[in-house]
């Protein structure tokens, strides 16, 4: 269905001052070319000033049958035609006519790019570049990215790459290079199209869009090129003669063109469509042959087949078999603010979305060809079209007495593509399936051709030769018609029967806002009318396409001659100028009043209400404002309304309500929903709300069903700020602590608001910290594990909380019985990790700082060493060390040493933190060599236990030297041992017994030859006797 509205998308028009008849037209770079009836002469206007003043005209070699101008570069290519034969050619710096008496240059394709470099100095000329080609040109396309030239022959297409060469730092030199043929068997394009590797052509009812691409490190060689061809591989040497594509191109003519049979009666194919992988079976077998100079560039390049339509006659759309073809192909790129290289060689700038239009006479089609293939739209045209052209924001066709403006859908397409919150309940936009609409048809006599360049459309009339009555009755329909245009002349008051106008479209602004008077008139009939909130959507596209073009802001005036410039030229422009302001300020306007719309909805869609209240900038007492006029209407607040005020009371805005409008929120969810109100109590915009009248709403609503603890918790919550106590501990005596911290994580606002950075502990959590501590620590270690708060966020929040109560310089204690308690619960292991390392610094800090202030923990040592496997029961010889009664903080020191002890920590990214903890007491003497053992550091640790403590070495030895560390008892402990025993002259009895221990040990473990070269030799041989004895008598039971 096409919606028709009477709007005025077009704001002028002024008429080309032309000598001769147009015979052809186009535009670009701000220029309009005018090839004259005769066809040869070429004259350019200058587009977007008062009368269209001319800047040059220069003759052509040839009659003109086709012309383009290619942006890119700013060169013109022409199909010329002279003594009955074809010719292709570019008319490069054209703009130099403008001149008198400027001399014109005539060379062949190729002429600077093999090295026959211009001689003497550079001159300022226009150039002719002539193209040879082996078949006859039958249509041309330049790339709107690179500037490549595309033409089309009767069995293949050639691609001509374009080449600059800078002569100076003002005079450059363009050029182009035959890189590729694409040979099409059975195929004859009548129109091609060609934009950043895609390339499309079309038949008389057939289109075929594929993709060059190439494979990266797919390095050419002599074998791979002599392979029979398949699909998309390269061209083998008897392609070259065309015998096996003549038979495949006459095959292919009987079959699509349909056959007569012995009755005289036509077959035509039917309709068909292949989109994606799909469209290689479509039949035709394309294959290329690289032409190029760039040898290593030859094998890597591939086919991609990406849409195939073909089509069949329909009588029913009233058109005969003669007038059933297609017709207008184009790509047409739209380019944002996220723009990367293009990777077609590098050159360009790689567009967002690329679409594909082509056109029967009664309908056209539109499609998204990058990114994956997908048909956007299919336009019912109201009478038959001649021709069409696309642009960012319309579509215009042209029929015989008539231009016709319907709107596009490339913005929706594009929008989803930059963003990817776009179809979330952080962003929408009009889905691209929406029914498109018809904004102007304006009648003009006798309409032939139509090429459109910015905010210009140009049209070519020839009037028919027709009676005076037919000419009045014509000309009193256009005076009848409310138009902003002057009245076309009769071709009896101008001389001739032809006109070459350019229609000014107005700007989007001005468009958007006469669309949005338009609306009202629905809106007063019917509110939640359709077509309002379709009208209102075209208008929102048209904004969202204009502010998608980077260039609105900083417009290009100037033609660009690379893609390099191109590049520049699309390039986000940041700073918002004024007229992108306007555009900004309508946009979250046009936000808004779709979020009206949506608000009022009570079915499909309504949940819309919210993206687009968000994108509005509207605040969240502004948007109860605007819906409060429907408050005492029959159909009450819309559903889209509540979704849109239940969600944005959930999300963690700080913006507070007052209380007359917080009131008024807990009246109307009183009323829609009542299971919503301890949810919608908590949230932070809430705050001032009137805890009497939230109790009542809460007292009602556990009156009509069952008492919940969110319900319940609530009401103790607008007790405490009544502020009531005694029914504040009523309603927190109802329910067990267990069945509150559920529902604490059923409604986690009743604790804590915000999120991130912005982290503020509620009432409720103030007045738990300093009366229910541990239902406040066991509440947010349930939350974190329930994904309601992250970790970060709990440490602002026990801070926060904490904030006014002094505390251990290592932290709030109830944020280390937070850690204390998460760790316990905790099964992630980088959340593990985390704690594990915070814990540690928070014990070392306290130890080192020998804070002794007395805070007692949730959890001592022994607690958490019986319920946490992340700590260990201490070892026996950390237990010499520091004994229970050590005058320090034992509890701090005790639970680090047990996490040394246990299975987790990882001793490696805490040594930094033991820098500062001194080892000049035993306590920072456990520590060190707890970490230095865990480390397997244990010779070091033996010699400082010898030094420090030696009572201390028997049970380390007895602890850590086991199995693969058994020898370090002969190899380090017993040679220590000897020479510390000898030093003081075996009076110090704890070596003296240490020495017997290991004396012991070793005998158990060596024969006695191993054991008598362990023996010192000083005379001392009598103490070991015993011990050696021992070994032998050992060795010989064994």
């Amino acid at each position: 269905m096409v919606h028709v509205y009477n709007c005025h998308p077009f704001a002028s028009q002024q008429i080309v001052p032309t000598e001769q008849e147009p015979g052809l037209v186009c535009c670009g770079g701000g220029a309009l070319f005018v090839v004259s009836a005769g066809g040869c002469k070429i004259e350019a206007f200058q587009l977007g000033e008062e009368g269209c003043p001319l800047i040059c005209r220069f003759a052509t070699m040839g009659t003109v049958q086709s012309i383009l101008h290619s942006e890119i570069g700013d060169y013109l290519v022409t199909i010329e035609e002279k003594n009955n034969a074809p010719y292709l050619r570019a008319y490069t710096n054209w703009r130099y006519q403008a001149a008198e008496k400027t001399r014109v240059g005539v060379r062949l394709l190729g002429h600077f790019l093999r090295g026959s470099s211009m001689r003497g100095a550079p001159k300022e000329q226009m150039e002719i570049i002539e193209i040879p080609l082996f078949e006859r040109p039958l249509c041309v396309a330049c790339c709107g990215v690179t500037g490549d030239l595309l033409v089309g022959c009767p069995k293949s297409l050639v691609l001509f790459s374009l080449k600059r060469q800078a002569l100076n730092d003002k005079l450059s030199i363009l050029d182009f290079e035959r890189c590729l043929i694409i040979h099409l068997p059975g195929l004859s394009p009548q129109q091609v199209a060609i934009c950043a590797g895609y390339i499309a052509l079309q038949t008389e009812l057939e289109v075929l869009v594929v993709k060059l691409e190439r494979l990266p490190g797919a390095a050419f060689t002599q074998k791979s090129a002599d392979k029979k061809p398949q699909d998309h591989s390269l061209v083998p040497q008897d392609m070259i003669t065309g015998a096996e594509h003549d038979n495949e191109t006459e095959g292919r003519r009987e079959g699509l063109a349909g056959h007569r049979d012995h009755d005289d009666f036509f077959i035509f194919p039917k309709h068909q469509e292949l989109l994606g992988d799909r469209a290689k079976d479509c039949g035709v077998k394309i294959s290329l042959e690289w032409t190029g100079m760039e040898s290593e560039a030859r094998g890597n390049l591939i086919i991609t087949y990406i849409l195939y339509r073909r089509f069949a006659p329909d009588f029913f759309q009233d058109c005969s078999v003669e007038e059933t073809h297609l017709h207008s192909l184009q790509f047409h790129p739209v380019f944002t603010s996220n723009q990367e290289v293009c990777v077609e060689g590098g050159r360009g700038v790689e567009p967002t979305c690329l679409f594909c239009f082509f056109s029967l006479p009664k309908t056209g089609y539109l499609y998204s060809v990058r990114g994956g293939v997908q048909m956007v739209s299919a336009y019912q045209y109201p009478e038959k079209a001649q021709q069409a052209v696309l642009t960012d924001l319309f579509l215009h066709i042209i029929t015989k007495n008539a231009l016709q403006c319907f709107s596009v859908r490339c913005a929706a397409v594009a929008a989803r593509a930059e963003d990817p919150y776009i179809d979330t309940t952080m962003k929408a936009c009009p889905p691209i399936t929406m029914e498109l609409c018809a904004l102007r048809i304006q009648l003009f006599i006798g309409l032939k051709a139509l090429c459109h360049y910015r905010h210009h459309v140009v049209l070519l009339t020839t009037a028919d030769v027709e009676t005076r009555e037919d000419t009045e009755r014509t000309a009193r329909r256009v005076m009848n018609r409310k138009s902003p245009f002057t009245k076309p002349q009769n071709p009896s008051e101008m001389g001739h029967g032809w006109n070459l106008y350019v229609v000014n479209t107005v700007t989007p602004l001005q468009l958007y806002n006469e669309m949005v008077e338009y609306s009202k008139t629905y809106e007063e009939t019917n509110p939640l009318s359709h077509s309002r909130l379709h009208l209102l959507s075209e208008a929102h596209l048209l904004l969202r396409a204009t502010l998608l073009d980077p260039r609105v802001g900083n417009p290009v005036e100037r033609p660009q001659t690379t893609g390099q410039n191109l590049a520049q030229a699309l390039r986000y422009n940041t700073t918002p100028t004024a007229d992108r302001r306007e555009l900004l300020q309508a946009f979250q306007e046009s936000c808004a009043q779709l979020g009206d719309c949506f608000s009022r909805f009570d079915k499909r869609d309504c949940h819309l209400a919210l993206p687009y209240y968000k994108m509005s900038g509207l605040s969240l007492t502004e948007v109860i404002s605007r819906n409060r006029g429907l408050s005492n209407s029959l159909c009450g607040y819309g559903q889209g309304f509540l979704y849109f005020l239940k969600h944005s009371l959930y999300e963690e805005t700080l913006e507070l309500l007052t209380e007359e409008t917080a009131n008024e929120v807990l009246d109307i969810f009183g009323v829609a929903e009542p299971s919503q109100l301890p949810h919608v109590i908590a949230s932070p915009s809430m705050a001032r709300a009137s805890p009497d009248c939230g109790l009542a709403h809460l007292e009602r609503l556990e009156s009509i069903g069952a008492p919940s603890v969110p319900l319940t918790l609530s009401k103790a919550a607008l007790a405490l700020r009544m502020p009531d106590l005694q029914l504040y501990r009523q309603h927190m005596d109802r329910h067990t602590e267990m069945l509150q911290v559920y529902g604490f994580i059923e409604e986690a606002k009743l604790l804590l608001h915000g999120r991130g950075d912005t982290v503020v502990p509620t009432l409720l959590a103030r007045h738990l910290r300093d009366n229910q501590d541990g239902l406040l620590v066991a509440a947010m270690v349930a939350l974190h594990e329930n994904d309601k708060v992250k970790l970060d966020e709990a440490d602002l929040f026990f801070q926060e909380l904490c904030g006014d109560v002094s505390g251990p310089q290592g932290g709030p204690q109830l944020l280390v019985d937070f850690w204390e308690a998460l760790l316990m619960a905790s099964s992630q292991e980088a959340v593990i990790q985390e704690l594990l390392f915070r814990l540690t610094t928070v014990y070392i800090d306290r130890v080192t700082r020998r804070d002794g202030r007395g805070f007692k923990p949730h959890k001592s040592a022994d607690d958490l060493i019986n319920w946490c496997s992340h700590y260990g029961v201490l070892y026996p010889w950390v237990s010499i060390l520091t004994p229970a009664h050590f005058n320090i903080i034992p509890e701090d020191l005790h639970k680090l040493q047990s996490l040394l002890c246990g299975p987790t920590l990882d001793v490696s990214s805490i040594l930094p933190l033991l820098e500062q903890l001194p080892d000049e007491d035993n306590a920072g003497l456990s520590v060190h060599v707890l970490c230095a053992t865990k480390l397997g550091h244990y010779e070091s640790s033996i010699e400082r236990l010898l030094d420090r403590c030696p009572q201390a070495i028997i049970p380390y030895a007895n602890h850590e030297l086991q199995n693969n560390n058994m020898a370090l008892w002969w190899q380090k402990l017993f040679p220590e041992l000897c020479e510390r025993t000898r030093a003081t002259q075996g009076e110090n009895t704890i070596l003296l017994a240490a020495l017997k221990e290991t004396l012991v040990v070793v005998a158990m473990e060596l024969n006695p030859l191993e054991f008598l070269d362990l023996l010192p030799d000083d005379g001392t041989v009598h103490f070991f006797l015993p011990h050696l004895l021992e070994c032998s008598q050992r060795n010989l039971m064994m």
